[in-house]
């Protein structure tokens, strides 16, 4: 078969840049089809309604269907050439070592088992923080990894309400400590962050943030890439065990057309991975196939905002700064959940945009000018592994692109519960500490951390993939995502999935010569 490229990648997020980056580096020809567009960069970025759900980088022409869990009963999902780094908060966590060991709690009885480790990591870790030039600070973290290199930069120093919180944390005996961020603080042949307010959920005006696109797309799509933005792919179409050709459309005036290529990579997130793979029938060719789509995890999590007397942020000035590890592994005076229960991260004053178009009306305006009074703390907890929790494709109905309509059903375990619990009440005493006079806490039910719909094992009755994230029963298909994650750790998945993409381009390099 003659192919347009070598590989064809789905979804331009960490899975899908990381793999494109090593493929190009050896010399492969790489098309990357992407549902959104590109984003555009200037002082709108900055705007009260730029938070990424109130812009068209929240894709509702196809929504997921919600039965169960979710914030709402219809869900758009963010799409961008970036994917959703364009929009994050910019935290970089290392899986700990031990969540490559999860304990029989955790895992219940749903068969997850991480074929690789930590070691497998390692190495591929440092190549994504050096790749996302992430800013962090080494050797206070209690859970900290092993290291072979120091962070690519220093972090910034503290804001005033951040040393705030920092000091209540120490003064309960915690370990608090900079978050690890891609942002750019300290190069200065590029735009260096101003610590303004609008950071986390909204795209950076000036490309401080170090994004995908503004640190890899840009300049690899010169020549290096054909990027197909503003196109979805729709199906694959398999021969003999063997993906030959991907079907697309361009949203832009619906025109169809197809790729060929000698590999095809699925990155389009934990949610519209498993929607392209059963919306081409591959899980029938699967030994696994029954469970592509479940044991869906988003992380169990909240936000427990502080409300202070006065204005909590006077500097008005980026304060996701901190990150409390104490609780990851369970605490001697927990007797449940134990082992395992998951991080606190600062998190900034709300934009008063968002809550003004979230809010109920009328009181999202009074609300907007009460987040002045907010600062608080996530807590992220580890979810159990649940076969009961999935996307799927809805039987009957049709949606838009010749796709089936998806549907999505979540709900979280007890154990998941009472870990978020007690990070709550903790998050709660370093608050009080803080100086906040009440606490409000504010359930995520978002589906942004979710993961491990196609997951990777060793048994082929168990795990759709492989070791290397080759899709069982095709012989050139590979998913690099987050569905890849048996269980989903307590941290933000991102760093995690660029560093398994970098391991799997270095096997298809290898695996594949040109």
């Amino acid at each position: 078969m003659t192919a347009d490229y070598d590989a064809v990648i789905i979804g331009s997020g960490f899975g899908g840049t990381m793999i494109a980056k090593k493929l190009i580096e050896a010399g492969w020809k790489i098309a990357i089809v992407e549902r959104g567009n590109w984003i555009q960069r200037g002082p709108h970025n900055w705007a009260d309604d730029a938070s990424i759900d109130l812009t068209p980088h929240y894709d509702k022409s196809l929504p997921y269907e919600v039965i169960k869990g979710g914030n709402k009963k219809q869900m758009g999902v963010y799409s961008a050439v970036g994917g959703p780094s364009v929009f994050y908060g910019g935290v970089s966590f290392r899986f700990r070592e031990d969540d490559f060991n999860p304990p029989p709690e955790i895992v219940n009885n749903s068969g997850a088992e991480w074929p690789i480790n930590y070691a497998d990591l390692s190495r591929y870790y440092d190549e994504a923080e050096r790749i996302l030039q992430i800013a962090g600070e080494a050797g206070i973290d209690p859970t900290e990894p092993s290291r072979n290199i120091p962070f690519p930069q220093k972090p910034q120093q503290y804001a005033d309400i951040s040393l705030k919180i920092k000091s209540a944390a120490e003064s309960l005996g915690l370990h608090p400590f900079h978050l690890p961020l891609a942002i750019n603080f300290n190069n200065t042949e590029r735009n260096q962050c101003t610590l303004c307010t609008t950071c986390d959920t909204f795209a950076c005006a000036i490309g401080a943030k170090n994004d995908l696109d503004t640190m890899l797309l840009r300049k690899m799509s010169r020549g290096q890439l054909d990027l197909h933005a503003n196109c979805i792919a729709t199906k694959f179409e398999e021969i003999d065990g063997s993906i030959r050709k991907v079907h697309c459309i361009d949203r832009s005036n619906e025109k169809k057309f197809t790729l060929t290529a000698r590999i095809f990579v699925s990155s389009a997130g934990a949610l519209a991975s498993p929607h392209l793979i059963l919306n081409s029938g591959l899980e029938k060719l699967n030994p696994a196939g029954h469970i592509v789509g479940r044991y869906l995890m988003r992380h169990v999590n909240a936000i427990v905002f502080g409300i202070f007397p006065k204005v909590a942020d006077p500097q008005y000035r980026f304060h996701k700064e901190l990150a409390i590890m104490d609780y990851y592994f369970g605490s001697a005076n927990i007797q449940f959940p134990r082992n395992k229960i998951g991080s606190l991260q600062q998190v900034p004053t709300p934009p008063g945009g968002l809550v003004r178009h979230e809010a109920p009306k009328p009181l999202g305006k009074l609300a907007a000018v009460g987040v002045k009074l907010l600062s608080g703390l996530l807590a992220i907890a580890e979810d159990q592994p649940q076969y009961g929790n999935f996307i799927g494709l809805d039987p009957v109905k049709n949606g838009k692109y010749e796709m089936s309509v998806p549907i999505v059903s979540h709900e979280y375990s007890k154990r998941d519960l009472a870990s978020l619990d007690v990070l709550i009440q903790a998050a709660k005493q370093i608050m009080k500490k803080s100086g906040a006079m009440l606490n409000y806490v504010h359930h995520i039910r978002t589906f942004s951390h979710s993961a491990g719909t196609i997951r990777m094992g060793d048994d082929p009755e168990t795990a759709p993939l492989d070791k290397y994230c080759s899709f069982r029963g095709i012989e050139n298909l590979y998913v690099v995502d987050a569905c890849f994650m048996p269980t989903s750790a307590a941290v933000n998945p991102s760093l995690t999935i660029s560093a398994n993409a970098l391991r799997v381009g270095d096997h298809l390099i290898k695996q594949y010569s040109l």
